[in-house]
């Protein structure tokens, strides 16, 4: 029986995630900081650690550069939120295994600690038979080149601003992949040896802002255990990467507007002033313009940070890309998941390409991997995608249901879905039995 450490502070989650484990025949032993982990390590021996990227009295990368210096032989993967995933992709070039964002569902758990486990020993073990998939696909770098007019203008756009230091707003919908655009001009840049910091300003309490930002010392404020290195020396030499910029608090776009300009910072608790060199890029999906107009954002920090912009298009504005980026993300999927689908059906790239991907990128990106995961034979077929990719809003003088424009197909797929079980289908297609029946009869349906 596998034995695997889980190393986190939230301690509900925690012992949710033990008990999910421990049911799956796994021993599972918990700690709920670096300290309890290091005397855990010291007792037994474990096969496997689970660890959160951030822990009240460590980081996970910097605990687990340390348990991979006193015991390589254990594989290390990190649980990370989704702000954290490009440093998650950096643990992973310093040692770690894989890493799980969250929120993850537990069929995504089960098959990351499967594969770790396996491909830890076959690695141990080359006489061993097992298939290895080799490690994510791009991980280093996300950015997908498109093929669309629009894709084409962002990439001479990123290819331009990248060897300067001008400070970028990047424009965009989300779900478009802003935060891909910032790492791209990072690692495009002078920079692209010290850090790239991702910040979701969304996330941040307003009281908390200074303390993320810029760090705090030890007992400056209530909570204040030890230490704290923020985000703005973290990146120093390198690039800060804000996020949703618009959700800062007035107060809060005071403070950073002065670490712009001044290019110095203090920590909280502190008289020192830090000097830091770092190339600042924000991303928003909304008007700023709009919010300066509006007194909700102060028009001398907008001119700071929008030295140049660019536009995030979204994947109805860069349909040629549709099936590079399908492609690109299943591929990514296949190794995540240890599955080898080897691509989409005709009808499945029909269907896509009349759907019209309101949540963008991280829309296509999500489907494609739970599509993946369902799916048995060697293509995505229809039967495995969700069914708002058969809807279409449209208005019915009869209740106002949803069908497509092609109702015959959407109707057949419905039976299908429910195994011709027309009460369901008609639920499911979010009309009456009746309307079903009468639909039914107009389109032949037997």
């Amino acid at each position: 029986m596998p034995k695997i450490l889980i190393i986190e502070d939230d301690i509900s989650f925690c012992k949710l995630l033990e008990k999910f484990l421990t049911k799956k025949a796994y021993d599972v032993a918990v700690a709920f900081s670096a300290a309890e982990a290091r005397l855990c390590i010291k007792k037994e021996s474990f096969d496997l650690i689970l660890t959160d990227l951030r822990l009240p009295d460590s980081d996970g990368i910097a605990l687990m550069a340390e348990f991979k210096t006193s015991n390589p032989e254990i594989p290390v993967v990190l649980m990370t939120g989704y702000s954290d995933v490009n440093t998650a992709v950096k643990a992973i070039k310093n040692g770690a295994s894989d890493y799980i964002s969250k929120p993850f569902n537990p069929d995504e758990v089960l098959l990351v600690i499967t594969n770790t486990l396996q491909n830890f020993e076959v690695s141990k073990d080359p006489v061993k038979e097992k298939k290895v998939l080799p490690k994510k696909v791009s991980s280093e770098n996300e950015f997908v080149r498109g093929i669309s007019v629009a894709s084409k203008k962002l990439l001479e756009h990123i290819k331009l601003v990248s060897p300067t230091d001008m400070s970028v707003l990047i424009i965009g919908e989300s779900g478009t992949g802003k935060e891909i655009i910032a790492k791209s001009i990072h690692q495009q840049s002078h920079r692209k040896n010290n850090n790239f910091i991702a910040v979701d300003c969304g996330a941040i309490p307003k009281e908390l802002a200074a303390s993320e930002f810029f760090g705090h010392l030890k007992g400056s404020f209530t909570g204040a255990i030890s230490d704290k290195t923020g985000y703005f020396e973290a990146a120093n030499g390198g690039t800060i990467f804000l996020d949703e910029i618009g959700n800062l608090s007035y107060e809060n776009q005071i403070q950073l507007l002065r670490a712009l300009q001044e290019r110095k910072i203090k920590p909280v608790g502190s008289n020192k002033e830090i000097n830091v060199d770092i190339r600042i890029i924000t991303a928003t999906n909304e008007d700023l313009r709009e919010a300066v107009k509006n007194g909700d954002f102060r028009e001398d920090l907008y001119h700071r940070i929008n030295e140049f912009s660019i536009q995030s298009p979204s994947l109805t504005d860069r349909g040629d890309d549709l099936m590079v980026f399908a492609d690109y993300f299943l591929e990514k999927a296949n190794q995540q998941l240890n599955k080898d689908i080897i691509g989409f059906s005709p009808e499945v790239v029909s269907i896509f390409q009349k759907y019209n991907w309101p949540g963008n990128l991280r829309e296509l990106q999500n489907c494609i991997k739970r599509a993946t995961l369902l799916s048995q034979g060697d293509f995505i077929e229809s039967d495995v995608l969700p069914i708002e990719f058969f809807q279409k809003q449209t208005q019915s003088n009869e209740g106002g249901f949803s069908l497509s424009e092609n109702e015959k197909e959407t109707i057949i797929h419905a039976l299908s879905r429910t195994q011709n079980n027309k009460s369901k289908a008609a639920k499911l297609l979010k009309i009456t039995r009746k309307t079903l029946y009468n639909k039914l009869k107009q389109y032949n349906i037997d």
